[in-house]
């Protein structure tokens, strides 16, 4: 069972479909008890990025999230869930975020001749070879986002060109981003939840 983060901002319906196409039971859960009991927690997110910070400090989840990341249970964050996942972001000003992977959320620059936001399609470069997200490599996923990580070379899996570097897939040990929308990359996105769904199978998350 794979708890997905109830804390009204994020796109969870298209989501728990992806995730029954590829039969993993899921639950829409803001309960600490249900988070820590599920096999892994999936933090979706669309908006601001102190919005959503603001949601999860309400329903007392942050301490909860940070806990189980501590403690070894996989967590993936996606498009916006994945930028919590760093220890800050600039958006309107200064906010802290999770602190599970170094690293800030800073806006694409409006000044390099491409389109902010991001929206729409982008190739994949992978920057691991050995990763469980190698099918990603050169494959095209769905983007909508303002604002990019920017974060070591160490946290990232792939990366997509948009005036900047984006990384689109990040990982630190348990805890795993993806910038993109997987439900709504067609069959390259399944095969990226596939692909942590087999991790989380095998308790393996090894960063090669």
């Amino acid at each position: 069972m794979f708890a997905i983060v109830d804390y009204d901002t994020g796109n969870t319906r298209n989501l728990k479909k992806a995730f029954d196409y590829l039969q993993v039971p899921t639950v829409l859960t803001a309960d600490p008890q249900q988070l820590a009991s599920a096999d892994a927690v999936i933090l979706p997110g669309v908006g601001a990025f102190a919005a959503a910070m603001d949601a999860l400090k309400e329903r007392q989840l942050v301490g909860v999230l940070q806990g189980l990341a501590q403690n070894g249970k996989p967590i993936l964050g996606i498009c916006l869930g994945m930028q919590l996942l760093f220890e800050s972001s600039s958006e309107y000003g200064e906010h802290a975020g999770l602190g599970l992977l170094r690293g800030h959320v800073a806006a694409i620059p409006d000044d390099l001749n491409v389109k902010v936001p991001q929206m729409g399609w982008n190739q994949n470069d992978l920057q691991r070879p050995n990763s469980a997200f190698a099918s990603i490599d050169a494959a095209y996923t769905y983007f909508v986002h303002s604002y990019y990580a920017v974060c070591p070379r160490a946290e990232i899996v792939a990366t997509v060109e948009h005036g900047v570097t984006v990384p689109s897939i990040v990982q630190r040990q348990n805890v795993i981003g993806m910038q993109f929308h997987p439900e709504k990359s067609g069959q390259v996105g399944l095969q990226q939840l596939a692909a942590f769904k087999e991790m989380v199978s095998a308790n393996d998350f090894s960063s090669n």
